[in-house]
């Protein structure tokens, strides 16, 4: 029997991985898709999140962020984070690094992919592993979720989000997000030669349609794209609960607000390791209350803004508001980093 296994070889899954070998457990992953593995994704690291990379021995090349900044073509909103860098990187790249990694301590990835799960008093059984555990890191549609009937109905307005590279030198070390009436655009920088940006919106429609509300942008980016358009959504995705007997998910897979404060890679690399420590420690039900205190502040600001954006007023108001109370933006910065 192993200690771990891991449904998903995405950030969060080989993050839990690592964590668990790290720690001396065994840890295998179960992954349909050969690496390095491409998802839409905005590609903006906090420095919580760059400074968790660190400490797990994974340091991908990537693109060194001071802090954000909100345009909405008349007025301009900036703060740096506090005591630290965050990072721009491919999400190809984290994808390659977090593998390495998890290669030198040990971890076995598999193809396949968890169909079924069978839990006993002191084990679980899915894609012919017999574990401990079971971690669920399988992405914001989470089979293993749906599996157990973990899902709970979607509420508020279904924002999906769509990302494309170009090759343009980054003009600024700041992640930029610019604000129009249907959404936002995030600019990543994440190599010296490229850019990512990430359009979210409520709108369905194609990506180059949904970049034209930004025409200051679109200014910046000259000559074609050189990756393809990658989308997800519904992003919002509410969930039960984290600890499902010896079932525990982690990453989108726990459940999701949005991707407007950037901050999901982040809180995936912090709740795996606060999973495995509380595996570690005898107390898998204590994950629930860490995972919750881990993304309050998440909830709290995303809720907030997406409150705002569906009120037309209100949302005109965010990068104005932003601009003249540069104190109360600096401090939302200080909270997300």
């Amino acid at each position: 029997m192993i200690d771990v296994l891991v449904a998903g070889g995405g950030p969060a899954g080989l993050a839990t991985a690592i964590h668990a070998a790290a720690a001396g457990m065994e840890a295998v992953v179960v992954e349909p898709r050969p690496g390095p593995v491409d998802k839409a994704c905005g590609e903006g690291l906090m420095p919580t999140g760059a400074a968790v990379l660190r400490s797990m021995g994974v340091e991908p090349d990537g693109w060194p962020l001071r802090g954000i900044r909100y345009l909405d073509g008349r007025h301009e909103a900036q703060a740096a984070f506090p005591g630290g860098r965050g990072l721009g990187v491919r999400r190809t790249a984290l994808h390659a690094a977090l593998s390495r990694r998890a290669a030198e301590l040990g971890v076995r990835v598999v193809p396949g992919k968890v169909t079924e799960v069978r839990q006993g008093p002191d084990g679980v059984r899915a894609a012919g592993f017999r574990a401990r555990w079971l971690v669920a890191a399988d992405g914001l549609h989470s089979p293993v979720r749906a599996m157990l009937g973990l899902d709970l109905p979607g509420r508020g307005q279904r924002r999906y989000g769509l990302r494309q590279h170009y090759p343009v030198a980054p003009w600024t070390d700041f992640v930029e997000v610019h604000w129009a009436a249907d959404g936002e655009a995030y600019v990543t920088p994440v190599a010296g030669d490229m850019v990512g940006v990430a359009v979210l919106t409520s709108r369905r429609g194609g990506y180059p349609e949904r970049l034209a509300a930004f025409p200051s942008l679109l200014d910046r980016l000259s000559g074609p794209p050189v990756t393809r358009v990658r989308g997800a959504g519904p992003l919002r995705q509410r969930v039960r609960t984290r600890v499902a007997g010896r079932v525990l998910l982690v990453g989108d897979a726990a459940g999701y607000v949005d991707a407007l404060t950037g901050e999901g890679v982040a809180l995936a690399l912090l709740s795996a390791r606060s999973l495995v420590r509380c595996l570690r420690a005898g107390a898998p039900q204590a994950y629930e209350t860490a995972w919750l205190r881990l993304s309050r502040r998440h909830r709290l600001l995303t809720g907030a803004l997406l409150s705002a954006r569906r009120h037309p007023a209100a949302a005109r108001l965010i990068v104005p508001a932003a601009h003249r109370l540069p104190a109360v933006f600096a401090a939302a910065v200080r909270a997300l980093a």
